[in-house]
């Protein structure tokens, strides 16, 4: 695949891995401000900031879950897109394009009615309180109203970056992390509205964002071209799409699931301040795994591409690359967090001295097997790009389903402090998941790339 900006197929690896990591990666830092943006300004409301920063942590599994179904759809297709088209069949990518459209506007629409309906008994589910759910469910009404932006916007975000456009990609994330960053201080304090200014902002960011998107995606730089008449959906392009994309979905969506479970054992153990605390740790572990996750989409391009051009060398020279500096990056930023877990602490609540001392305590346990995390996402991305769903989808279900909830609500059995147990359960799956995952991971690519080895005279066949 060649465009103005990169050849997947020729560049050297070190360059090009470069030119589309650091884009994404500050992409990632950007859409991590998006997210935590909100957190920060409604933290710092004076008086009630402490319980207003607990109602907006209850909504996460809520938010989460909406960017988990943009993750099914963009990270499912866009993988299986670039594969084709380093294979040469134009077409066919071009109709996993189209049918990813009608889907992420099909689910938009289903989830915006059901979390209106039932936002909030779950709400009360999750944990909330009389004193909290004043302030989150007026959030989570505002922001579901945006689920069409935050579909398209994240969801088709991913075909512009399997094309090598990392720049593009990353002004998708700018545009609307800019506006927010703006908008929230107006809004929350300038206008009066709280947490309901704050969704207002978040869901107008993200409609700006929705819209580039879009006007990228029907222009005359992009490959892939949103075209009505590949957008009628298509079991045989949808599916794969979706069996690819049920890993990131699960990797996604188990967060909300983990997020509700830590809320509601924290607040049976710890109350809303507990809650809160959580809050905030979630947001610094946004910190660690949005930068990874820029990584790990600048790789994705480069390995999908030619291992669908059956460049095999190439898949495994951009493998090692991005292993050390998955590995490294964790290692480094993980120790800054358990060294100063004040300084991250402070960005969001000063106000409270309850809820900062619970956090800071709380950040080394929580934190601690981060160091190792990298090793996790490079050996998992690294599936997902070569279109390996079922094993990406077996690691993904095991950190987070099979070790990470049970633990939730097994460990505080075996402490007297019931909120370490809580807290503990997050680095006792890390590391676990981890030694698994690089086991798998190092037993299975050889074989992965041994089964695509007629690939070369394969492609070959079909331009001729």
């Amino acid at each position: 695949m060649q465009n103005k900006t990169t050849d997947l197929g020729k560049e050297p690896l070190g360059r090009l891995l470069l030119k589309l990591s650091i884009p994404s990666i500050l992409a990632q830092l950007v859409n991590m401000l998006y997210n935590i943006v909100d957190r920060i300004y409604i933290g710092h409301i004076p008086e009630e900031g402490a319980l207003a920063l607990t109602g907006l942590g209850l909504c996460f599994p809520i938010l989460m879950l909406i960017m988990a179904f943009s993750g099914l759809i963009g990270m499912g297709g866009a993988p299986r897109a670039a594969i084709f088209m380093g294979k040469g069949e134009e077409e066919k990518a071009q109709r996993i394009l189209g049918n990813c459209v009608t889907v992420l506007l099909m689910v938009s629409a289903a989830l915006t009615i059901l979390f209106q309906i039932f936002g909030e008994p779950l709400l009360y589910l999750f944990g909330a309180s009389d004193s909290t759910i004043q302030y989150a469910l007026p959030y989570l009404r505002i922001y579901v109203c945006g689920t069409i932006f935050v579909q398209c916007s994240l969801g088709l975000n991913s075909f512009i970056t399997t094309q090598g456009f990392a720049t593009a990609s990353m002004a998708t994330v700018l545009i609307g992390a800019v506006l927010n960053i703006i908008l929230d201080p107006i809004f929350i304090y300038g206008c009066g509205m709280g947490v309901q200014g704050a969704a207002l902002a978040t869901i107008l960011s993200q409609a700006v964002s929705a819209m580039w998107v879009l006007r990228f995606l029907s222009g005359k730089r992009t490959k892939l071209r949103i075209q009505r008449r590949y957008m009628r959906v298509q079991k045989e392009f949808i599916l794969p799409v979706l069996a690819l994309g049920i890993s990131p979905f699960i990797m996604q969506s188990t967060e909300s699931l983990i997020n509700i479970s830590f809320n509601a054992s924290l607040s049976k153990y710890g109350g809303d301040m507990a809650v809160g605390a959580m809050t905030i740790l979630t947001s610094v572990m946004q910190l660690i795994w949005m930068p990874l996750s820029g990584l790990t989409q600048g790789a994705q391009p480069i390995i999908s591409f030619n291992f669908g051009a059956g460049n095999d060398a190439r898949v495994k020279k951009t493998f090692r690359m991005l292993f050390i500096c998955a590995l490294g990056y964790s290692a480094v930023f993980g120790g800054i967090v358990l060294l100063f877990p004040e300084v991250f602490v402070s960005i969001f609540n000063k106000n409270s001295r309850e809820l900062f001392e619970i956090s800071v305590w709380a950040m080394r346990i929580y934190i601690s097997g981060t160091l190792i995390l990298g090793i996790q996402s490079a050996c998992q991305q690294t599936f997902l790009a070569l279109g390996q769903a079922k094993a990406s989808l077996f690691l993904a279900c095991l950190r987070k389903i099979v070790l990470m909830i049970p633990l939730i609500f097994i460990l505080p059995h075996f402490f007297e402090n019931k909120v370490f147990g809580v807290f503990l359960a997050e680095p006792v799956s890390d590391i676990i998941a981890v030694i698994v995952t690089a086991t798998t991971f190092f037993i299975a690519f050889p074989k992965i790339l041994e089964q695509g080895t007629k690939r070369p005279e394969e492609n070959e066949k079909r331009r001729t």
